[in-house]
């Protein structure tokens, strides 16, 4: 959350000055690479976390910059942006499919190996990043350009209009809703080990990285949905989905259990695709299709900020301080039921008011001009 803050817009400023999208791209994978090899070394706590915040000083604007290189390059050759980029964008979640059952199948989900999986591939990448079609910088700063200019924070006038502002103080709520299901979806699965009648044999603790993969399972078929239903319903309708999807997604969890109650951990996996997805990929097409081409960039960027930087910080903040003040039981047990219910109430509440507060009206030709 805190790389999240800063480094998309320090790497908008490299990629637009000085060097390729691409060739970027493939640097801070290969630095984020050489950060997790090192991993297994670090013997303390208090090292750790600044050698993981290193790491994600340079994996965090790799997410954005995917976004720009992506649409780049499709624009390039003339295709549709809306309908071509979800099939390519459904690639990343597989990869994240592979990576959970590689790590758990070789029973790295509790050690260092993980760190080693995650840096060969993120060295293997950035490589790979230096073979793809060449993306220039978009714009050369000019001469005497302020500093709000040099830094591309041009983005946050965005912020004085008033649907864009809304657009991005919503993506913030939200960014913090998925930061809830990272930090604790999996935890909460393994908790189940502590109950008598499941214990540490049961099928869903083994296996709880592969079960939480159902969710990016879920979001490979959500994804290649997008153009359908942001043409049909347009995205103020698609993001109202997302936002049930969450409400679903924490509200399945808090009554699912390994036995009779399985099939809603199942369904709320299957949930989440829809959660995700229209919220994390339409919002990155609608700032593509409603920001100005001089200032696209910096505008991904500020999307991002929004969701994984501020939104996530303050999801972990705000929602590790509940935890530990009315949800802890026992001596350090989670009460997960209840978690999963405030959870739901939250997200309820952002649905209604973004159904009241977020004015749009759907005009389907605005999403058929993208790619010109």
């Amino acid at each position: 959350a805190l790389a999240s803050l800063f480094m998309p817009a320090l790497t908008g400023i490299i990629a637009d000055k000085w060097m390729n999208a691409e060739r970027l791209y493939g640097v801070l994978h290969i630095l984020y690479g050489a950060v997790l090899l090192y991993v297994p070394q670090v013997k303390d706590a208090d090292t750790l976390y600044y050698v993981i915040f290193a790491a994600m000083i340079f994996y965090m604007p790799t997410i954005s910059l995917s976004n720009s290189i992506s649409y780049t390059i499709l624009k390039k050759n003339a295709f549709d942006v809306v309908k071509v980029f979800p099939p390519i964008r459904v690639w990343g979640t597989i990869g994240f499919i592979v990576a959970m059952w590689t790590t758990n199948l070789t029973h790295s989900k509790a050690n260092t190996n993980q760190f080693l999986i995650g840096g060969i591939a993120a060295i293997l990448l950035g490589i790979y990043a230096f073979t793809l079609p060449k993306c220039p910088p978009q714009r050369s700063i000019a001469k005497g350009a302020s500093i709000v200019e040099q830094l591309g924070l041009n983005a946050f006038k965005l912020f004085a209009k008033y649907k864009m502002a809304l657009f991005f103080i919503f993506s913030m709520f939200l960014g913090a809703a998925l930061q809830l299901t990272n930090m604790y979806g999996d935890t909460f699965l393994d908790d189940f080990k502590k109950v008598p009648e499941y214990g540490p044999e049961s099928f869903v603790v083994k296996y709880s990285t592969i079960i939480m993969s159902i969710s990016q399972i879920s979001e490979t078929v959500f994804i290649l949905t997008i153009p359908f239903f942001l043409r049909k319903f347009g995205i103020k309708k698609v993001m109202l989905f997302s936002m049930i999807a969450w409400v679903l997604r924490f509200g399945l969890f808090a009554y699912g259990n390994p036995a009779d109650g399985l099939w809603m951990i199942i369904l709320s996996c299957i949930v989440y695709g829809m959660a995700f997805d229209f919220f994390n990929i339409s919002g990155s097409l609608f700032v593509e299709t409603t920001t100005d081409s001089s200032i696209r960039s910096s505008a991904q960027g500020l999307f991002m900020m929004m969701t994984n930087g501020v939104g996530a910080f303050l999801g972990s903040k705000v929602s590790g301080y509940l935890i530990d003040k009315y949800f802890t039981v026992n001596g350090g047990d989670k009460d997960w039921h209840n978690i999963w219910l405030a959870f739901a109430a939250y997200a309820a509440v952002i649905a209604v008011l973004f159904l009241v507060l977020f004015k749009h009206k759907h005009n389907p030709k605005e999403l058929e001009t993208v790619h010109h």
